[in-house]
């Protein structure tokens, strides 16, 4: 089950929270400062965390900070005042929502649901997106694109460029190759591969892309070579 953390230091509003929390399916764990909240985000990963702003030790401000700086999970930051500055703050410091105290433990869940529905989303666009330098493949609708401009592809050399690029400087044999998108059963030989590679790399070939290549490996198979330079 997914684990939300709560980290507020008054015992009723984290039992009412767990409470609701339960009923959506998650596992919780409690913290009733700063410093055990960053020690339960350590110890057990939380999918989601609900951080009251006002805490002992360790406010709700610098828990976020801290946890920003190595992990991307949902936060929803409570608080008891409403300032817009506070507000502002929490979001810039890498925040998800921000609810006001007193609250309705329902919105808090409903609100909990949205965000990892955003979240997912976004994850589910990144998988099915390349982006690198000019160069953007759409896998979902086919399309590939560099410098904004629309290449006419067929739907082979799509995934031929797809595998090479999402895996960049791997090196991939002509059999991997053939056997992964042409699969198996495929009556043909790694040849197939090569005239496809050319006929890619004619149409890649037709805009500027310094930055990276479909570099042949001799004796090996191809790659999807970027510049050394990139950090």
């Amino acid at each position: 089950m997914p684990v939300m953390l709560i980290a507020d230091d008054n015992k009723q509003i984290t039992s009412i929270l767990e409470e609701y929390a339960k009923k959506e399916g998650f596992t919780t764990k409690i913290a009733l400062d700063g410093r055990e909240a960053l020690d339960i985000f350590e110890k057990f990963h939380p999918d989601v965390i609900l951080l009251d702003v006002m805490m002992p030790l360790v406010d709700g401000f610098e828990v976020c900070r801290k946890i920003r700086k190595t992990s991307n999970v949902p936060i929803i930051m409570i608080t008891a005042r409403g300032e817009d500055f506070e507000k502002i703050m929490g979001l810039d410091i890498g925040a998800d929502d921000y609810i006001l105290k007193p609250f309705s433990p329902a919105e808090v869940m409903a609100r909990v649901r949205a965000v990892l529905r955003r979240i997912t989303h976004i994850e589910e666009e990144k998988q099915n997106l390349f982006l690198y330098d000019n160069l953007k493949i759409n896998i979902d609708d086919y399309l590939v694109m560099i410098n904004n401009k629309s290449i006419s592809l067929t739907k082979k050399e799509i995934e031929l460029l797809w595998t090479l690029s999402t895996n960049k400087n791997k090196v991939f044999s002509r059999d991997s190759l053939l056997n992964s998108l042409w699969g198996y059963d495929y009556f043909g030989d790694t040849r197939t591969v090569d005239s496809h590679i050319k006929r890619l790399r004619s149409k890649l070939d037709e805009f500027d892309h310094p930055n990276w290549e479909i570099k042949t490996i001799w004796g090996v198979g191809y790659k999807f070579e970027v510049n050394i330079n990139e950090k």
